[in-house]
This record gives structure tokens, sequence and C-alpha cells, in this order.
């Protein structure tokens, strides 16, 4: 049953992605307040529901927890880096590696669904309706990578698709995967450090740069409430 609930959950991030990517080549007025709202989701499941999870996990090492959150979010911040630095060298080819990148986010997203159900149902649940929440934001932001560096809508469009099928594949990896509890709990922490980054440095920046409304501020912290909710009604 586990197996049901961790692929069909991947099979609607696939289905956020995509509906992502088409919304980006629709729209353009109100997505300020959709990254925002993802912004805030991201960082609320890190603070309140991974962090905690992996703590009680492993709770005889929380500075280990701490270490492999702090880990999740440079290891992130490094990739990051590396991908824009190379980017400034080329024009579509930038779009291209950009587009990767956000495949690659998917494939973890995919694979932290079924790592999150290994560790509890509930704890499975919450993760997965953070990652439905900004899986939307990936589909946005791989369109926009592609087309803003002189990428042909045929090109965004190849790369939503891999995109969109890189949860699944990433689903089906967490189901032959079947790590140690103390493992589990450093897995936990550090993806709470790559959502931490993502919301962070990315996600929330985004929202603002274009738009900085009060709006854009109250989707962010009305994501951040609606993921803690989630997390209390879990408990």
């Amino acid at each position: 049953m586990t197996a049901f609930w961790v692929m069909a959950i991947a099979l609607g991030a696939s289905a956020a992605t995509m509906l992502g990517g088409l919304a980006a080549l629709r729209l353009s007025q109100r997505l300020h307040l959709v990254l925002g709202f993802s912004a805030g989701a991201v960082i609320a499941v890190a603070f309140f529901d991974l962090l905690p999870e992996a703590l009680n996990l492993n709770a005889e090492a929380p500075r280990n927890i701490v270490t492999a959150a702090a880990l999740g979010f440079f290891l992130y911040l490094l990739f990051d880096r590396l991908v824009s630095l190379q980017g400034r060298e080329g024009t579509r080819w930038r779009g291209q590696i950009g587009a990767g990148s956000f495949s690659a986010h998917s494939l973890l997203d995919g694979f932290a669904i079924g790592i999150a159900f290994q560790a509890g149902h509930a704890v499975g649940l919450v993760v997965a309706a953070a990652v439905l929440v900004h899986d939307f934001s990936d589909g946005l932001n791989t369109v926009n990578v592609v087309a803003k560096n002189g990428g042909e809508r045929r090109a965004a469009l190849n790369w939503l698709m891999i995109d969109a099928l890189a949860p699944l594949l990433g689903a089906g990896l967490s189901l032959v995967v079947a790590p140690p509890r103390a493992v589990l709990a450093l897995l936990l922490a550090g993806f709470s450090g790559f959502f931490l980054y993502i919301g962070a440095s990315d996600l929330l920046p985004e929202s603002q740069r274009a738009f900085p409304r009060p709006w854009t501020t109250i989707a962010t912290l009305l994501g951040a409430v609606t993921l803690y909710g989630a997390t209390r009604l879990a408990l």
C-alpha cells in the first residue's frame, strides 16, 4: 500500500509540474503570488516537519541532524552556483543547464516522497503536500529558464516533459532503497537543507524581484501557515 501512495503522489507531482509549465506559457500577471506561496510552504515544511521528524528518529545525535541539514543547504548552494557560473558563458545551453537542474531537483522531490513515507505515513503526506505545492513552481521555472535564454517553445516543452517525469523516477528509486533508521534521519535532515535553500534563496527572492508588493509577502506567510497547519493535523 505504501508503494501505491508513493507512486500516486509522484504522479500528482508530475501533473503539478506540467500544470506549472503550461501556466508559464499562458500566464504572466499572478505568478508572483504562486511563487510567494510556494516559498513559504517549502520553508515551513523544512522547519516544522522534516527537521523535527529527523530529530525524533535520531534523538541521540541532534548535532549530526543539524550538520546534515547544513550540508544539504550548502551542497545545493554549490550545485546552484556551479550551474550559474557555467551558464554565463553561453546563451541557449544556459537554459538547458538550468532546466536540467530543475529536473534533477524534481528527481530528488520524488525520492524525498518515498523516503518520507518510510519515516511514517503522516510525514509522507506532509512532505508530499510541500512537493506538490512547489513542483508547480518547478514547472514554471523550467519553462521560464529555457525561454529567457533563447530556447524555442518546443525546447521548453521537451524539458517540461523531462521535469514532469523526474518525480516518478525518483519515487520508484526510493521504493528499492531502504536505509536504516539513523541514515533515514540524516536523509530527512539533508532534504530539509535542500528545501530551505530552494525556498529562501530561489523562490522567495524570485517572487519579490519583479513584484515587491504586500500581497506577495502575504502569500508567502499564507504558504507557511498552511503547511504548519498541515503538520499539526498530521500529528
